[in-house]
């Protein structure tokens, strides 16, 4: 079996932290080496960006600013971590991805996709993750969830819940355009029935045993 990478995405607050952890430990019960990372971050360099885009006002950056530094964090974190990883045949889950900067920037920030790929494509080329999971909740209880954790990094879910039904609705275009790399993946249930989804179309995706941990 080859490395891969697998993205957990979806709005703020549908739990894509949790079910990464989950993820990674029955991935690394399994007997397979994994390394866990997320975006903006995952490496010492876009760890410093991520400062600058999930903290402060709202409107601090407009949507191409936004875009700029995420693209800058996330070229820091192919560099320095998952290029890497997959060089030396880990695994690599990711608590979001390239499929962020689209719903967020691209279509809840009125961009356009086609100046998202296209930046991605200069910075970045043809890489994209084998296996992208959407977290699908309604965005009032995402909100909720995300506001009620208190961890200060609230910049994005300040924009509020227009903004955050349009993300909502372009990851469930995304997950749309392309069903073999993307599952969109109902997060209204518990964490456990959440969890089991994922296990599954893991499983199903790369022929895997995974056991829920």
């Amino acid at each position: 079996m080859m490395n891969k990478m697998i993205v957990i995405d979806g709005v703020d607050g549908s739990g894509k932290g949790v079910q990464t952890r989950r993820l990674h430990q029955s991935i690394l019960d399994s007997g397979l080496s994994c390394v866990l990372t997320r975006e903006p971050g995952g490496s010492a360099a876009a760890e410093d960006i991520r400062e600058l885009l999930v903290n402060g006002d709202p409107e601090k950056w407009d949507s191409m600013t936004e875009l700029l530094l995420m693209v800058a964090a996330r070229r820091a974190h192919l560099r320095d971590t998952i290029w890497p990883t997959l060089e030396k045949g880990s695994w690599v889950l990711s608590d979001r991805f390239a499929d962020s900067s689209r719903a967020f920037q691209g279509i809840a920030g009125e961009l356009g996709l086609d100046v998202v790929n296209e930046m991605h494509k200069l910075s970045i080329g043809d890489f994209n993750p084998d296996f992208v999971l959407i977290l699908d909740i309604d965005e009032h209880v995402a909100l909720a969830r995300a506001e009620a954790r208190g961890t200060g990094e609230d910049r994005f879910e300040k924009k509020g819940n227009e903004y955050h039904r349009k993300v909502r609705n372009a990851f469930r275009d995304i997950a749309e355009s392309n069903q073999d790399r993307y599952k969109l993946i109902d997060a209204s249930g518990s964490m456990d029935e959440v969890t089991s989804k994922i296990i599954s179309a893991v499983n199903s995706k790369f022929s895997l045993n995974l056991s829920v941990t």
